[in-house]
């Protein structure tokens, strides 16, 4: 499978453009003659019958001159209020030069501010993937960006790529193209082995791929090859598959020389176990004992029986993470019994819930419906 059969097989495509792709850092504007040769792919693919939609960063590195952020300065070490402050005003730029560069294909441009909330809260989930559906039926091109300006560091996606993964859950997409400064995956990082070697295709997701990755370079970029990685996890478990190509050059969608194609897993999970995979921010975590990780492993609901530490302050039905005595990630889950609930249930048969609490929402502390292994 090369890169231009992927883009000519699927009919639902997110693009995601890098802040070093989109924005010249030392001036602080918008590479507009690449971006003019984008909408031209853009337009063509359209015109096939496709529905695009586009996660652009950059609305920050817009909008830090203006504020008198130097361009040397990494994102990390800007305040977070001046970075928001950024962003609000990048956005505007970031609409502009998106709205000239579709224009002489009569394309109406729409920008779509999300953040965590509005893909891990149900009601919020779907609200937004109407607007996105509606948008790419009407031909119209969703400009998305995360919403810089009201996210916080602890609540916010941290990066676009996992944002165009989640984006390409929500919507169904059969593909998401991520527009790079490099070409794909390595063995290692080849800016700094000579022996490093392209890997032109991941059948399978495993985690001894972030060994190959580093971090994101110097500069205005946030995420590098490790979020790249985490988003075709997302993706891939999704039924969706991942491309990463380099997006420095004149028309990237097609005159794509060499990519990464992380293939889509054949048994995708459920729409709703998608939904729960997706959050962002656990609010909490339950520790478990032996016996109940082999039982998750099996498929079985998790019992509060089999749970020997709660940390947290989450109610009934936020995302918690499930943990093993050492501390690995097991599986995340919708809890049935919020934190208090479940420290006084802590142990607890199931028989003996309603004797403890004087009521009983169910046998289950984390029902297997509501259940997604890591």
């Amino acid at each position: 499978m090369t890169p231009a059969d992927l883009i000519a097989n699927s009919n639902r495509i997110v693009i995601k453009i890098g802040s070093a792709i989109l924005a010249d850092e030392k001036f602080g504007t918008a590479k507009q003659d690449w971006l003019n040769t984008l909408a031209e792919d853009v337009a063509t693919l359209i015109k096939q019958g496709k529905e695009i939609a586009i996660v652009s960063s950059g609305a920050i590195a817009l909008g830090r001159q203006a504020l008198g952020i130097d361009y040397t300065d990494r994102p990390s070490s800007i305040p977070l209020e001046k970075k928001q402050a950024a962003a609000a005003i990048g956005n505007v730029e970031i609409s502009q030069a998106y709205a000239d560069a579709f224009k002489p294909y009569n394309l109406q441009t729409a920008l779509v501010l999300l953040s965590p909330k509005d893909t891990e809260v149900r009601q919020s989930h779907l609200n937004a993937r109407a607007t996105l559906l509606t948008l790419m039926q009407s031909k119209a091109i969703a400009v998305i960006n995360e919403n810089d300006t009201v996210s916080t560091a602890e609540i916010r996606f941290g990066d676009n790529d996992r944002l165009a993964a989640r984006v390409a859950q929500m919507i169904g997409a059969d593909l998401v193209v991520q527009l790079s400064t490099t070409d794909g995956l390595y063995t290692a990082d080849p800016t700094q082995d000579d022996s490093a070697e392209h890997i032109p295709m991941v059948e399978n997701y495993d985690d001894s791929l972030q060994n190959m990755a580093g971090d994101a370079p110097a500069g205005i970029s946030t995420g590098g090859m490790k979020s790249k990685l985490e988003a075709a996890r997302i993706a891939t478990a999704a039924g969706v598959h991942m491309m990463i190509t380099s997006g420095k050059t004149p028309f990237p969608l097609s005159k794509i020389e060499r990519a990464t194609i992380f293939k889509a897993s054949d048994k995708p999970v459920s729409a709703r176990k998608k939904w729960i995979s997706s959050h962002v921010k656990s609010e909490g975590s339950l520790v478990i004992d032996d016996g109940a990780a082999k039982a998750l492993q099996s498929g079985k609901s998790l019992l509060a029986a089999g749970v020997v530490k709660i940390t947290g302050d989450f109610q009934h039905g936020d995302p918690v993470e499930v943990l093993d005595k050492n501390a690995q990630k097991l599986a995340v889950g919708l809890v049935t019994y919020s934190a208090n609930e479940a420290r006084l249930i802590l142990g607890c048969k199931s028989t003996d819930i309603s004797d403890v609490l004087g009521y009983s929402r169910g046998d289950e502390l984390i029902h297997r419906d509501d259940l997604v292994l890591a």
